[in-house]
């Protein structure tokens, strides 16, 4: 399994940027699919972007056009490029490996998870 350790959460204005970055170890990261999945207050946690190995990208609707999901598997990390936040996108972000053929979108999906870095967007 990859061990994924995220960084780069904050406060932020509405409208303001941050950028997320997600550590992983392991000399198979190339191999694994990569997702950000964030969890607000007394909510689930949803899925919000997915890289595969093959760097395809899907996002969720809430936040397509705005979050841009990138990888670079030299120095085995995942990112999430957040323009024009929102107060409703606060929330602990967390980043996710899959391994596998298929692409996951749910939680169950993904067995590697990192410790979440918290994003908060004041408005």
């Amino acid at each position: 399994q990859v061990q994924l350790v995220e960084s780069g959460g904050g406060l932020v204005q509405a409208g303001g940027s941050l950028r997320l970055s997600c550590a992983a170890s392991g000399h198979t990261f190339s191999s694994y699919h990569l997702g950000w999945f964030r969890q607000a207050p007394g909510k689930e946690r949803e899925f919000i972007a997915v890289i595969t190995w093959s760097r395809l990208t899907y996002y969720s609707h809430s936040v397509k056009g705005r979050f841009t999901i990138s990888r670079d598997n030299a120095k085995n990390t995942v990112y999430l490029q957040m323009n024009s936040l929102k107060p409703e996108d606060t929330a602990v972000y967390y980043c996710a490996a899959r391994w596998g053929s298929s692409i996951g979108y749910e939680v169950a999906d993904f067995g590697s998870w990192g410790q979440g870095t918290q994003v908060t967007v004041s408005s």
